[in-house]
């Protein structure tokens, strides 16, 4: 998840114990309820404020995690994490707003939301540009839920992650399925040769927290070469199943997350290091508390004590979150440490770990596959009982894993481009001018302390 191995943080490639913080932000005022619909949206101190900036900026920024919180409400998935005040949840549960009266609602906040600043990268710039991206999605989803609007992958990505992915031909991925035929060959079909070879590398159950441990210290080691964490951060790691993803990250504020991992599947050696930061650093545990030590602790915005997974938020939380997985381990860093360490934690054989990893970095780009095939299932282009089919033809999944990707898109909808699409988008922005390993961390540390979107990449 956050997502998502999320997800989140989904997406959800994805997550430590349940902690609830107070939001330590400079404005701490209280949403009035509103008599019938739960948090009051549009006040008198709203229309006062119009015009002035940070000030109306502030009092939009309180009514956007109201109505967050109450569209959390119609769906369970919706809010991530929140670490504000907890009156503002108890008011949010009590609400009786129903998704298209938030809707309403969140639209009219936009319009109170000052005119839009200049793309010039400032603090206020971005955080103007983001309530109002952030509130546009919000509103969306609140009318998907009303049933205002038909599901369509192409409008998803736009109106929820502020994005337009590219469409691909399954015919573009032929060649990496050839290279993959030639590595292992065989008279089965493709997706069962990669499943069996897959499982020579699949870590004991009695080893599972020796390697996870391992892998997650040296996560956290190379990060904290080139970014300060917060004083006191860490996490607990727990084990669950009959999950539609592979980790998740909750997070719980006071720098504190929980990361579950789950164990309902067969998990390989790869996987360890790939969770580790994804979930924890440089990933989602990192991002957040970064956000909430930089945004809502020193500069009082509120808007970051909520994460609505639905959000263009989502795919600078899952895109850095996979990137981070490079950047900690640039080049032939990755296998290496696997070889010399994880393996021999695992009882592993490393000899043909360099072919592992080969295969699994052609698996891994033909994750864009698994787009095309979301999108042609969420477009009606396709029958929901050819959907494993084709996540095993062109993912190479195995009929578990493709059969636990179809509930994925079935729960998430189009959040699967915020993986491997927003992984390359957060490559972009990082590596763009970036001529050493430090320059390229000082940019990735600048995106998860700053209220960039997709949109704002460029800024």
């Amino acid at each position: 998840m956050k997502r998502v191995v999320k997800a989140a943080r989904l997406l959800p490639i994805l997550a430590a114990p349940l902690f609830l913080a107070a939001c330590e932000g400079k404005s701490s005022q209280e949403p009035k309820l509103q008599k019938g619909t739960g948090v009051e949206a549009v006040s008198a101190a709203n229309a006062a404020d119009k015009g002035k900036g940070g000030m109306a900026m502030d009092t939009v920024a309180r009514d956007y995690v109201a109505l967050v919180l109450e569209l959390g409400n119609h769906d369970k998935s919706y809010v991530d994490a929140y670490y504000g005040p907890v009156q503002w949840r108890a008011q949010a549960e009590q609400s009786q707003a129903s998704p298209a009266d938030i809707a309403k609602r969140g639209s009219a906040l936009i319009a109170q939301l000052p005119g839009e600043g200049a793309a010039d990268g400032s603090p206020d710039g971005l955080r103007l540009h983001y309530l109002r991206t952030q509130l546009a999605a919000l509103v969306a989803h609140a009318r998907s839920l009303a049933g205002e609007s038909e599901r369509n992958f192409a409008k998803e990505a736009r109106e929820l992650y502020d994005t337009e992915p590219p469409r691909q031909d399954f015919s573009s991925f032929d060649l990496l399925l050839q290279e993959l035929n030639e590595l292992l060959p065989g008279e089965e079909p493709l997706s069962a040769r990669v499943q069996a070879f897959r499982q020579q590398y699949e870590i004991p159950a009695d080893k599972l927290q020796g390697v996870f441990d391992a892998a997650i210290a040296e996560c956290r080691l190379r990060t904290k070469q080139y970014i300060p964490l917060p004083q006191d951060e860490n996490f607990a790691l727990e084990y669950v199943s009959d999950k539609p993803w592979s980790g998740y990250n909750w997070y719980q504020g006071g720098a504190h997350s929980l990361i579950q991992v789950n164990r309902g599947l067969p998990i390989t050696i790869d996987r360890a290091i790939d969770l580790g930061c994804h979930e924890g650093y440089p990933g989602h545990h990192t991002y957040n508390a970064l956000l909430e030590q930089t945004l809502v602790k020193e500069r009082g915005w509120v808007e970051y004590s909520v994460y609505p997974l639905f959000s263009p938020q989502s795919l600078i939380a899952e895109g850095s979150a996979n990137y981070g997985i490079d950047l900690a381990f640039p080049g032939e860093e990755k296998t290496r440490f696997e070889m010399e360490v994880l393996y021999p934690l695992a009882g592993l054989d490393p000899q043909s770990a360099q072919k592992y990893d080969r295969v699994m970095a052609l698996v891994d780009k033909l994750s864009f596959a698994g787009n095309e095939i979301a999108r042609q299932y969420i477009d009606g282009e396709i029958a929901a009982d050819q959907v494993a089919a084709l996540f095993e033809k062109y993912t190479l999944m195995s009929p578990a894993k493709a059969k636990q990707r179809k509930d994925f898109v079935d729960a998430y909808g189009a959040y699967v481009i915020n993986y491997n699409w927003g992984k390359k988008l957060v490559a972009d922005y990082v590596e763009r001018d970036t001529n050493s390993a430090e320059e390229r961390w000082q940019r990735f540390a600048k995106l998860l302390s700053s209220p960039r979107l997709p949109s704002s990449l460029d800024w």
